[in-house]
C-alpha cells in the first residue's frame, strides 16, 4: 500500500507531464483532435473514463468538458480489488502508488473541480448509473483480464451516443493478451468498427466510422512528426498513426578515423559492440512521453 510520504508529499505537478502515466504524445494529440472536432460540430455528450491511474488522461478530458457535460471517471484507486485475479495486477503494477488522494490532487492542479468519481470495480457501470447513449468519448484503460474488458465493452456500448467514440488502451501489448481478444472479439462478432490505431490505443465506433476517419484526415499529422499508412480490417479502413523514426546520424570522421587506425582484431570487436548498441536502441519503442 502507498505509505503517507508518497501520497502526501508528492509536489503537485506544474505540468501534464509531471503527472505520471502512460499517455502519451501521440495519444494525447488524438484526444485532443477528436474531442475538438466532436465540439466544433456542435455534438454534445458526458465524457467517460475507465481506469484513470493518476489522470494524466482525465486532466486532458477534462480540459474538453462543454457547459452541461459531465466527466465520470472509475477506477479502484486505493481500494481493495474484488478478485484474486484483478488483485494480483493491481499489485504488480500499481499499488504502490495509485491512490484516490494522489489522483484528486493532480486533477485540481490544473481544474477547478473535480470529476465525478467513482471509486469500484467498473463492473458497478454495468447497473445503468451511466445514462444509454450519453456519452460522445469513452476512454477504457482499466484491467487487462479479457472478462473484465469485455464487461467494459458492454458498458461503453451502452453509455456512447450514436456517434460516440471509444479510445481502448493496451490492445496490442505483448503482456495484455486479454484486452487484445476482447477488443477483437468486439470488432468481428460485436460490431464495433475501428478507425485509428496507434502503438498504444485502438479507437472505434458504433457508428459513422467513415465521418470519423475524415475527421481526423482533416489533421496534417506528417507535418507533425507523425507516420499515417491505411489499412483494411474485416472490410473496413483504418488509419494508423505511429511516430516517425529518425534517420540514422552518420558516423562522424573522427569516429571512421579512429575505427581505421585501430589493429584489426580491436577494430572487429568495436564495430560488434557499435552494432549490438544499435540493434538494442532499434528494439526500444520510441519514446514520446
Amino acid at each position: 500500500m502507498p505509505t503517507a510520504e508518497t501520497t502526501a508529499t508528492r509536489p503537485a505537478p506544474l505540468t501534464r507531464d509531471d503527472i505520471p502515466g502512460w499517455f502519451f504524445r501521440l495519444d494525447r494529440a488524438a484526444f485532443g483532435h477528436l474531442l475538438a472536432a466532436q465540439t466544433t460540430a456542435g455534438a454534445t455528450g458526458d465524457i467517460l473514463e475507465l481506469g484513470s491511474y493518476l489522470g494524466r488522461s482525465a486532466v486532458l478530458l477534462g480540459d474538453h468538458l462543454q457547459t452541461g457535460e459531465r466527466l465520470t471517471v472509475c477506477d479502484l484507486f486505493d481500494s481493495e480489488a474484488g478478485d484474486a485475479d484483478n488483485a494480483a495486477e493491481m499489485a504488480m503494477s500499481y499499488r504502490k502508488t495509485l491512490t484516490r488522494s494522489a489522483f484528486e490532487a493532480n486533477y485540481l492542479a490544473f481544474h477547478g473541480e473535480l470529476p465525478e468519481i467513482v471509486q469500484a470495480p467498473t463492473s458497478v457501470l454495468a447497473d445503468g448509473r451511466i445514462p444509454a447513449g450519453s456519452c460522445r468519448f469513452v476512454h477504457v484503460d482499466a484491467s487487462h483480464l479479457y472478462e473484465h474488458v469485455a464487461g467494459d465493452i458492454a458498458v461503453t456500448r451502452a453509455a456512447l451516443a450514436d456517434n460516440g467514440v471509444v479510445a481502448l488502451d493496451d490492445y496490442r501489448s505483448e503482456h495484455t493478451p486479454g484486452v487484445s481478444a476482447a477488443v477483437w472479439e468486439a470488432v468481428f462478432t460485436g460490431g464495433l468498427r475501428p478507425v485509428l490505431l496507434t502503438p498504444m490505443k485502438f479507437y472505434g465506433t458504433w457508428g459513422d466510422a467513415a465521418a470519423v476517419r475524415q475527421v481526423l484526415l482533416a489533421r496534417d499529422w506528417r507535418a507533425e512528426g507523425y507516420t499515417v499508412d491505411d489499412d483494411t480490417i474485416a472490410g473496413e479502413p483504418v488509419l494508423r498513426l505511429n511516430y516517425q523514426v529518425k534517420a540514422p546520424v552518420q558516423q562522424s570522421t573522427s569516429r571512421r578515423l579512429a575505427l581505421d587506425l585501430l589493429p584489426p582484431v580491436a577494430t572487429r570487436a568495436t564495430r560488434r559492440v557499435l552494432r549490438t548498441l544499435r540493434e538494442r536502441r532499434a528494439v526500444r519503442p520510441v519514446p514520446a512521453s
